[in-house]
């Protein structure tokens, strides 16, 4: 055989395995798995946070600044039992609350601050939520399709102070539908995935006067292991700002301009475990950290330039602990 025709043939040999060992690739059905009466108990975690620091010397600190943090964060304990599966394939979840705590500040100032397992906070009207229970649909791609009863949770925490109207805020649509979808499964655009197929998906934050800020958020399937004799899909998530609704929002929002005097870093970052034979996620964690820092660009002779360091998070994390 000649040496133009031996090469031929090993390509055609090469292509060939290529194709055998790529159509043999296993695939990966991302989704969850529902069995009446299954009962999990999982952690929901989520925070919100922007702070404002002085860097430099305090003589320079103007005497008005008042920096810190502001926001909140919240971890609930819960218990998921599935009362039944529709004909769409959607599970009836009844969601009860077990555990819960709770703290709001304001420039590093404690405005709530609640836990259930406190003695102290036993006559909070936040304990009150403690054993409620409402229901929910729950589709095989993590979504909150609706939120089918919350009426005895509600009047659990009826009342007008600000601690009754914390609760019922947790207890709303919108927060409930945000506590238990998962947005790395509601995301998938297909059924069957391989190891390294990607999806996306567009999230926009708002900063205050920092503007608001869109990512996309790029899932990768990186594996596929077995842990205890259990399958686990391994996906992470790495977000890139948004150059589609960039120009959107900056048309739309009247305080970006101020962003544009900061150098700003940031990382947005995820993972899902996620048990492919019980169907049932075992961790999932999003988190945002961003931050602007502006340096005087004219410091005082003799001292080290002034600046001011603003920084937001955004998490949400949820594991199964039972």
């Amino acid at each position: 055989m000649t040496a133009d025709k031996t090469s031929g043939f090993v390509a055609i040999c090469i292509n060939c395995m290529f194709f055998f060992v790529a159509g043999c690739t296993q695939t990966t059905n991302l989704a969850l798995k529902f069995h009446e009466q299954d009962s999990t108990t999982y952690r929901v975690t989520t925070e919100a946070d922007k702070s404002v620091e002085w860097e430099g010397a305090l003589s320079d600190k103007p005497s008005d600044f008042r920096g810190g943090h502001t926001g909140n964060k919240i971890e609930m304990a819960y218990t998921q039992r599935i009362q039944g599966i529709n004909d769409q394939g959607n599970a009836i979840a009844e969601i009860t609350i077990e555990q819960l705590s709770y703290l709001a500040k304001v420039r590093n100032s404690s405005t709530l601050e609640f836990d259930s397992s406190r003695e102290k906070d036993s006559n909070n009207p936040l304990n009150n939520l403690i054993g409620q229970s409402y229901t929910i649909e729950i589709t095989p791609a993590g979504q909150i399709s609706r939120v089918v009863d919350v009426s005895e949770a509600l009047a659990a925490v009826k009342g007008s102070s600000s601690n009754h109207r914390v609760a019922l805020r947790l207890l709303s649509t919108d927060v409930i539908k945000q506590r238990h979808t998962i947005l790395a499964l509601a995301a998938v655009d297909k059924k069957q995935l391989r190891v390294g197929d990607k999806w996306t998906n567009l999230k926009t934050f708002s900063f205050d006067m920092m503007g608001s800020k869109a990512y996309e958020k790029i899932y990768t399937l990186k594996k596929v292991t077995k842990t205890g004799g259990r399958q686990m899909a391994i996906v992470e998530m790495e977000a890139i700002p948004s150059s589609e609704m960039a120009q959107e929002l900056h048309k739309e929002d009247g305080t970006s301009f101020f962003s544009q005097l900061f150098d700003n870093t940031e990382a947005y970052t995820g993972q899902l475990k996620l048990d492919l034979d019980s169907g049932r996620v075992e961790e999932y964690t999003e988190k945002l950290r961003t931050e602007w820092l502006m340096v005087d660009p004219q410091p005082k002779a003799g001292k080290e330039p002034a600046a001011l360091r603003m920084a937001a998070t955004r998490l949400y994390s949820i594991e199964r602990v039972d």
